[in-house]
């Protein structure tokens, strides 16, 4: 038996930051398929292995912990395989970027889908919001040393800070590739340690299976269909 079961829909978005925090930290995992996720999610909540409205949930079997939401998940992992630092400032601000994150995919989807983009609530998207994310996360990075071709947020090594500025701001600009110019003006520190990251054996490994099974897609179903389509009638 793998360490982990992961519930989630096999497309990157949430769940890539999971699959790239066990790849990283050498540990095994099992992905239930499609229709398994669907059924859980439908479970009562006395029912689940944690109570959660969505996925991803993750099952650590050797300690018996069952766990929703992003952030928990992540931090509870990297704890584990020592990919969280000991210092109480670096692990809170390990927590900010997280937060960061899932604010940034929020918007992006706009709150997992409740709506579809318009053409004015893109534009002020793309030419507001976005660029000062990026540029929120670049000024994290230029504050903690790093540059466009070297330096990671919390230590020597990339540990679970980088591996989610990575997994948000280079999955994203992969499958979303008209992005990738704005990320490059705003975020160049940025770009430069998602790539550096993303190169690493575990998580190149990662790309070209989800590469070769799903192509470009991303967040799937109505919700990435209209960010295409606004990219495609107005891009950046």
């Amino acid at each position: 038996m793998t360490s982990y079961t992961l519930y989630y829909w096999p497309i990157p978005f949430r769940g890539e930051f999971i699959r790239a925090l066990l790849r990283v930290a050498g540990q095994g995992y099992d992905e239930p398929t499609p229709d398994e996720v669907r059924a859980l999610k439908l479970r009562a909540p006395a029912d689940q292995p944690v109570p959660f409205m969505g996925p991803p949930v993750l099952i650590d079997h050797e300690a018996d912990v069952a766990l929703s939401q992003l952030p928990a998940i992540l931090r509870y992992v990297a704890a584990r395989h020592g990919l969280l630092p000991d210092d109480a400032g670096l692990a809170a601000l390990t927590d900010k970027i997280m937060a960061d994150a899932n604010d940034v995919l929020d918007e992006l989807t706009l709150f997992g889908g409740r709506s579809m983009w318009t053409l004015g609530e893109w534009e002020t998207f793309v030419e507001d919001r976005l660029p000062r994310w990026m540029a929120i996360f670049e000024e994290t990075a230029r504050a903690r040393g790093v540059t466009e071709q070297d330096g990671f947020l919390t230590g020597e090594a990339a540990m679970l800070a980088d591996l989610v500025v990575a997994v948000l701001w280079g999955v994203m600009t992969a499958k979303l590739p008209q992005l990738r110019p704005m990320l490059a003006q705003h975020a160049p520190r940025v770009a430069g340690l998602a790539a550096r990251v993303l190169d690493m054996p575990p998580l190149a490994a990662l790309r070209a299976e989800n590469d070769a099974r799903w192509g470009d897609l991303y967040c799937g179903g109505q919700i990435e269909a209209s960010i295409r389509d606004m990219l495609a009638r107005h891009g950046i």
